[in-house]
């Protein structure tokens, strides 16, 4: 029972040091949009300056096309978590139910191009939009994260946690494949679908490395390279960047507390394995 509870209380202490190493730099970026820019290195730190300055988020839009940063952003979240759903559950539900020759090689191939750093073919995808012209285009941030492996990797197993007999009791009534997954895998995969809207939505909403990249206009720009370009060669005015960081993650957060129930369940689910 000792060791128990020291074991215990030590997972508690890790796991409560880690939320807090986590949450203060977001603690620290919300006190940061607050202040004056003077008030912003003095040492030592203060919390908050002498008075609120909520007019660091007024003054966003007076420098910066903000807005624009932030439609740009959100248009192409939006398409890529779309079609990565999209595409992802097709692949994911043929991988797991379909069974023709080959069907594992495929996957495992498939898989294998998860090893692959993005970063090594940066330059091939880079080469190919500017043989068709799609540099500085959002298309180019567009086509490369149409399909994902690992998506088609989670929905997979979660589509092989759903009983067979569902399955045999549809090709009775006369189902065609398309028909199963649109009736009866889709409704069910609810949990695993908003895992993977999470997971692409974070990931394509703090991009930075693809449009930095592909992307060369003001007017074009997502809102992790807009950011960016809110630094000064000489001066950079930090409580209005830190303003334009914590309206950034506001989407993040409320994508999560609205998918935290699906997420979780999801999560869980999908490294089962059906009969």
């Amino acid at each position: 029972m000792k060791k128990q509870t020291a074991l215990n209380l030590t997972a508690h202490l890790i796991l409560m040091a880690g939320a807090v190493s986590m949450i203060l730099p977001f603690l620290w970026t919300v006190s940061t949009s607050l202040k004056q820019l003077s008030e912003v290195f003095v040492f030592p730190p203060k919390p908050f300056g002498q008075e609120l300055r909520w007019d660091n988020y007024w003054h966003i839009a007076d420098r910066f096309p903000f807005g624009v940063y932030f439609l740009n952003s959100l248009k192409i979240t939006v398409i890529i978590v779309i079609a990565q759903l999209i595409t992802s559950s097709m692949a994911g539900f043929v991988f797991a139910r379909l069974r023709f020759k080959g069907r594992d090689t495929l996957f495992a191939l498939y898989l294998a191009t998860m090893m692959v750093p993005a970063q090594v073919m940066m330059i091939p995808n880079f080469i190919v939009m500017r043989h068709y012209n799609l540099v500085d285009t959002h298309w180019s941030l567009v086509l490369p994260a149409l399909v994902s492996a690992f998506g088609t990797f989670l929905l997979r197993q979660f589509f092989m946690t759903v009983p067979a007999a569902l399955e045999d009791a549809a090709k009775m009534d006369g189902c065609t494949p398309f028909g199963m997954y649109w009736r009866i895998f889709v409704p069910l995969s609810q949990p695993a679908m908003a895992t993977l809207g999470v997971f692409v939505f974070m990931g394509s909403w703090n991009d930075f490395l693809a449009p930095l990249v592909y992307i060369n206009s003001q007017e074009k720009m997502t809102l992790p390279l807009g950011l960016a370009s809110m630094q000064g060669m000489y001066s950079t005015d930090w409580p209005v960047l830190m303003a334009g960081t914590v309206i950034t993650m506001i989407p993040l957060i409320v994508i999560f507390l609205l998918a935290q129930d699906f997420f979780i369940k999801g999560v869980t689910l999908s490294g089962l394995k059906g009969e």
